[in-house]
Formats: C-alpha cells, structure tokens, sequence
C-alpha cells in the first residue's frame, strides 16, 4: 500500500484546512503556520524562500510597491478582498448613515403585533433590554465551552473562514478549542448552528413577538410529509474581525439577534426597488469579493448591538454584519404575514441567482401553500361576521395568489409540484383565494374605507354622477 505523502518541516499529510505556501525553489509545500507566514501576507511575495532554501538563496523577495505621490505606499492595481484584514481595518475606520435615522426602540412589552401592524414592520427593531419580550435566554456567563456541552462535542458544524470567505466543516468541539486558543490563526465565524433538536433548545426561547407571528410556528401541521424547517434557533459563535458580507436572509425572513456576550455591528440597507436590482447585480459579478455594497447605494446604516440588546431586521433587508469582539449571540428567522409580497420577491431573486438549495429556507413554497389556505379562511370568516381584513392581509394575499398562478402553469409545475402540499387542492385555492380578494376590495370599496370622510363624500357624489 502506497504511503500518504508528507509536507512541511512537520512533516505532515496535506490538510485542506490549513493554509500552504510552496518554497520557489525546492517545490516543497509548507502550512503557514510552521514557517511564519500568515495567508494574507502571502500575496506580498513574489519569490519565497522556505528556511532550509533560506540558508543557500537569502531571504524571500518581496513585491515592488509603487510609492504614491502623497508618500505612502500602495500595491499598484491591487483590490482589497472581503473579510481581509486589510478589509476589516478599513471598515472599522470608515463614516455610516446613522440607524437612528430609521429604526424603532420600544421596549419589550411595547413590541407587540398590534404595534408592529400600526408601524408595519418596514424598519429594523432594536429593544434595549430583554425585559418583556417575553424570551428565555442563558445567564450572560454562559459560554462557547457551555455551547459545547449542551450540543455535543462531535457536533458538525459549519464554519466561515472570513479572510477567504469560505465555508467549510468542523467538528465544534474542535472549533470550541480554536476559540480559546492563545493564537488564532484564522478568523473562523459560526452563525448557522440551529440547535432546536438540542438539549441546548430547552435554555432558548424565541421571543413572544416571534412566537405569535411565525408561519412555522402557528401553521406547520403537526402530521406532515415534508420535513418541518427549523430555523428558529440559532446560536452565533463569533471571534473578532469576524464579518459577513451583504445578504438577505433566506426566503426573505424576518430576524432576530440577540447579543449574550460582545457586539455586532449591522450594516443596514433599505430594501427598495433600485436596492433589490443594485443587489442582484452585485450578488452575481464575478468581482464581488472586492466590491462593498454599500457603496452602491444612496444610504447604508450603522447600527451597534450591544450585550443584553436585541435586534429586528424586517423582511427584505439587506444587511452584513462585522463583529468587533468576540460575541456569543443567538437568534432565529421567521416568516409572517405582514409583508408576504416582499418574502416571495427574495425567494424569486434566490432562484434567478441560483442560490444553492443549503442556503434556502426549507420548503418555503409548501409553507406558503399552507398560509394561502388560511389566509382563505380568515377572508371567509370576516366576510360571514361583516368584518374587513387587514390591508396588509389583502395585499398579501394578492402576492401570494400570483406566485401560486406562477408556480402552477403548465410550463412551470414540474419544477414545483414536489412542494405542494397532497391536502391542497391548488385549483380551487386559486379560485376561491381570488374570488374572496374581489368581494373584499368591492365591500371596501362601496363602504369607502380606503378614504377620509372628505374623499368618501366625493366618492359617494361620484358614484351617483356614473349611475
């Protein structure tokens, strides 16, 4: 059997995981690590020089940098890559659009569904203590070590590598040792552990807003074929430095973050109709790395989350996240109804961007499919007792109609029929779904509720005026 090939002065198997630098003149490979080199001063040599050629050859040879006519040195031509070191100090030096310009701070016991309707949840939500948002949270002495306990030391994860923007998988217990680690040599990032089938999940309870508000949560049978999507729970294991670049969360849920331990900075972008297109383009060019969205647009907000606050981001947003210390954080995503044309414009611009079926919310449409028949039976139920709907409700039920038209033409179904759930009959939903829309904006409309009582006296007069 033929013998694993060995490396470095330590004279290990290659390992993926670790960062290598080839010596230009014996072709040997060497970690990073074992020669002193760090993955992003790699880039700054032209010719390297291992310690054993080092002896013969003389030192590694840099890249010529050019001086600028101010006196500083620059490297000619060269972009700075998200999530480098370079890219991070830039960040933290640089001026934002203050948040204070568009959020909301209720308190806790404010922060209600009454309160969200009147405001409709169209800005980012930070409460600045946890008191009366109903939710169960560890003591802030918790830590990552108490994370390994609770979830379980042979746990896959995944992990971000931020200076390469690369996912990959570890072991927790192997990243609860690199986190206490006296020396990093990465900057690893973990913000997708979902642990609702934990025993970490009985320490964690979602905020009641959530509760109260989620799809999942309130209209998921409890007998289904599809596999219920649990993304309600996650818990944030961040070191310095570490950073996320611009995203919208998948299916375009809403969020919720609250900070344990440490701080998050959000970089907060409206989610306009020019933003959404801006962002497209962006999330699609070969160049992203060496791009910052923000800069793209007309306003990019600054917000901080401190230790012990908690923060709302609304449908559609987009956002990135950088992590100035190390923080300990949970938090979880949530569909709702109070703005359904928004969550399916972010599940349409995933499919055109082809986002890969790990980075999507699980069974969104099946979930949808049952949120139409319900919002079905709210319309009925209103009607028989001569209430109206919510305006929200109707525009929602408008959009989802539409994508249900979409998803169920001939053309389109083979690529979403495995989604539909076996206990809707689709057809019939479409039309009844649209029959209740119409009797309810001709009951609005004859009663003049969209109006002040100016325009409905106008509007009587000019009805009689057709007639």
């Amino acid at each position: 059997m033929a013998s694993v090939p060995v490396y470095c002065l330590c004279r290990l198997p290659y390992d993926v995981t670790r960062f290598m630098i080839e010596c230009d003149m014996c072709q040997d490979w060497f970690h990073g690590s074992c020669v002193g080199v760090e993955e992003e001063r790699a880039a700054d040599i032209d010719l390297y020089h291992c310690p054993n050629c080092e002896v013969l050859h003389g030192p590694s040879i840099m890249k010529k940098r050019r001086v600028s006519s101010k006196g500083h040195d620059t490297h000619k031509g060269k972009p700075v890559k998200t999530g480098s070191p370079t890219f991070i100090r830039e960040l933290r030096s640089r001026t934002f659009d203050s948040s204070e310009e568009v959020i909301l701070k209720p308190t806790g016991s404010q922060l209600t569904v009454e309160f969200l309707e009147e405001n409709s949840f169209s800005v980012p939500i930070l409460v600045l203590k946890k008191d009366g948002l109903g939710m169960t949270l560890p003591s802030p002495s918790f830590t990552v070590r108490d994370v390994e306990h609770y979830v379980g030391s042979d746990k896959e994860i995944d992990v971000i590598d931020v200076t390469r923007q690369a996912d990959c998988k570890m072991k927790l217990g192997d990243f609860v040792k690199y986190y206490y680690s006296g020396k990093r040599e990465k900057v690893l990032n973990v913000i997708s552990l979902e642990f609702s089938d934990t025993r970490l999940s009985n320490l964690v309870e979602t905020p009641k807003i959530v509760r109260k508000l989620s799809w999942v949560e309130n209209l998921w049978p409890e007998e289904c074929i599809f596999e219920r999507p649990n993304v309600q729970k996650y818990c944030l294991m961040s070191v310095r430095d570490s950073y996320t670049d611009f995203h919208i969360d998948f299916g375009g849920t809403s969020v919720w973050y609250h900070v344990l331990k440490g701080e998050k900075i959000f970089y907060l972008i409206r989610p306009t109709n020019a933003n959404l297109t801006l962002f497209e383009c962006w999330s699609s060019s070969s160049n992203q790395d060496e791009m910052f969205f923000g800069d793209q647009v007309d306003k990019c907000y600054k917000c901080s989350v401190k230790q012990g606050q908690t923060l709302f981001i609304p449908t559609g947003w987009i956002h990135a996240v950088l992590t100035p210390v190390d923080c300990l954080a949970f938090g979880g995503n949530f569909l709702h109804s109070l703005n359904i044309e928004m969550q399916l414009k972010a599940y349409e611009i995933e499919k055109r961007l082809s986002t890969a079926d790990l980075f999507k919310f699980p069974n969104f449409e099946t979930i949808c499919w049952y949120v139409g028949k319900h919002i079905l039976d709210i319309f009925r139920g209103l009607r028989e007792n001569r209430r109206h709907p919510a305006s929200y409700l109707v525009h929602g039920g408008k959009a989802l109609n539409l994508a249900f038209r979409a998803w169920t033409k001939k053309e389109a179904l083979p690529d979403h029929e495995d989604e539909i759930p076996e206990t809707v009959r689709t057809v019939q939903l479409i039309k009844d779904l649209a029959r209740e829309i119409r009797l309810v904006e001709v009951r609005s409309m004859g009663a003049g509720e969209a109006f002040g009582k100016g325009s409905r006296l106008k509007w009587k007069v000019r009805l009689l005026q057709l007639s």
